[in-house]
Order: structure tokens, then C-alpha cells, then sequence
């Protein structure tokens, strides 16, 4: 299924996007830090396949999506108002949400803010809000994981750190982490350096940190998640530990987990096979396709 470049005006923004297939049936792919839309090359055609119309933003500040200038307009409750208005935009009238890192979380956020019915929720590599706070609660294993967090909120300097030597540090935040650097050759990771290096790109990356530095620690009400939910999670991940899989119970009333061994972060990169699998297969069980 061919895989086509366009431009949706949603929630007052221009988005880039990628997209496959066509009808009223909606998959919204959102991705997560440093990628882009391009990180879901891999998931568009096979869910074309499946009858939806697949939909790969830049998220807000990403790519060749509108990039606002203010930290504030990064909260979560933007992000939110994005997803929503994409869906809106394309007339959807079957929704299927699936977010990656940041993607992840803001899909997350969507089901349990109710701003649109879903269908189908996926999460890969990022656990329910409420999971985490409980984790880092608890764990100084986790918190040290998560120390790039609060690098990030000082001023510049992670700018200047990520963005020399032409995004040098992107490029290594992909091969440093995977368990297969080879799921990266160079025109890949070229891809995620170039968009990177845009002009005030790396702040508005960086300003979903900064806009949202409280939101995983604050106590929040969390309302039980019916949609179908299905969690991906590869189990090498070095910023996220195994045990934010665990823990699910009276969170999301119909919860599937798949636990990728021998895979990273990246997963829905590193091992598409296993995931477009893992995915279908789920579609299929609830109803999907």
C-alpha cells in the first residue's frame, strides 16, 4: 500500500503527515522524541491492509508540522486538542489511537480525558500515567533512568548537546539504545538529524519536557479506561524498566500485554514484524478489521 505525504489542517495547525489507505476508519499514529512521522513507515501499510486509513503526524514542533514558539503551548492538554482535531478533520467515524514514547503518553492522556470515543487504544514503550508515578515512587532504579529528564529543563544547554556536530546526538539516541543498530542506517537516522536541525525544532522537542515537567509526578484522578488497550512494550528498554508493564488492574478494564525479548525502545522500528504481528493479531481479537 503506497504511503502518501500531505499537509490537515486540525486544532488551529498545519500537520504533516504521512497516510495510507482511505475511509472513514481512523488510525492515528503519533510518535515520540526525537522521531517523527517517519517512525511509522513500517505500521501505515499494514493497517492499510487491514481496511483503516493510517495517519502519521509530526507532532506539533516536530518536522514540517507548525511549530508554535511559546513552552505553554506544549501541555498536554494541546497535545490532546491535536489528536482530537486530526481525527475530527478526517471525518473519522471508527477511531484506532497508537502513540510511541511521547505519542504514547499522549494517547494515554486522550483515553482517560474522553476527548473523543475510541475504538482502540495502543501504547508502545511508554506505561499508564498512573503506573509510572507509582514506579518512580518506589524505585531509585527508575529515577536514575530517568535522569535526562531533568537535564532537559535547563535552559540551551540540551540544545547545544543534541544538535552539534550536525544532531550527533540523535543519531546516537537511536544506535546507543537499539539491540539491532543495524534497524538504523545512516539515511534513516539522516532523516531524524535533518528534522532535528530545523530552526527552533530541538526547543519545541525539548518544550514537551519543559511544559509537562510535573505531570508524572503530581497525584491525578484516573478514570478506568474502556477502550480495548494494547501495550507493546520491547523488553531491553534502557529508559523504561519491565516492572511499568505490571500493575494494570482497575486501570483499563480490557488490557492485552506483549512483551518483545531481545528489543529496545524502538520497537515498532527494530522489530516491525513482531509488532505489526502482535498488533494485527490484537485488531483482529477485538473486532478490528
Amino acid at each position: 500500500m503506497a504511503v502518501r505525504t500531505g499537509t490537515i489542517e486540525a486544532n488551529g495547525l498545519a500537520f504533516a503527515v504521512d497516510e495510507a489507505g482511505a475511509g472513514p476508519d481512523v488510525a492515528l499514529c503519533l510518535h515520540g522524541f526525537p522521531e517523527s512521522r517517519y517512525s511509522w513507515r513500517h505500521q501505515l501499510p499494514m493497517l492499510a491492509d487491514l481496511g483503516w486509513r493510517a495517519v502519521a503526524p509530526d507532532m506539533r514542533g516536530y518536522g514540517g508540522s507548525a511549530r508554535p514558539s511559546e513552552q505553554a503551548a506544549y501541555r498536554m492538554e494541546h497535545l490532546i486538542a491535536d489528536a482530537a482535531g486530526l481525527f475530527d478533520a478526517l471525518g473519522a467515524r471508527r477511531r484506532l489511537l497508537i502513540g510511541h514514547d511521547w505519542g504514547a503518553l499522549v494517547a494515554w492522556s486522550f483515553a482517560m480525558a474522553g476527548a473523543r470515543p475510541l475504538d482502540g487504544l495502543v501504547a508502545m514503550n511508554v506505561p499508564h500515567p498512573a503506573v509510572f508515578r507509582a514506579v518512580l515512587g518506589r524505585s531509585w532504579r527508575q529515577r536514575a533512568r530517568s535522569w535526562y529528564v531533568a537535564f532537559f529543563q535547563i535552559p540551551r544547554l540540551p540544545e547545544w548537546a543534541l544538535t552539534r556536530n550536525r544532531a550527533e546526538a540523535v543519531a546516537r539516541a537511536f544506535t546507543g539504545m537499539a539491540c539491532d543498530p543495524s534497524a538504523f542506517p545512516p539515511e534513516v537516522l539522516d532523516r531524524y538529524r535533518a528534522d532535528a536541525l530545523r530552526p527552533g525544532a530541538m526547543t519545541a522537542m525539548l518544550n514537551y519536557y519543559r511544559a509537562n515537567f510535573g505531570l508524572l509526578r503530581r497525584p491525578a484522578p484516573s478514570p478506568v479506561i474502556e477502550t480495548p488497550t494494547l501495550l507493546v512494550w520491547g523488553e531491553r528498554d534502557t529508559a523504561l524498566g519491565l516492572e511499568l508493564t505490571e500493575g494494570y488492574e482497575g486501570l483499563v478494564r480490557d488490557f492485552t500485554l506483549r512483551r518483545l525479548p531481545d528489543v529496545s525502545h524502538w520497537v515498532q522500528q527494530e522489530a516491525p514484524e513482531a509488532v505489526n504481528a502482535a498488533l494485527a493479531a490484537w485488531m483482529r481479537s477485538r473486532g478490528l478489521t
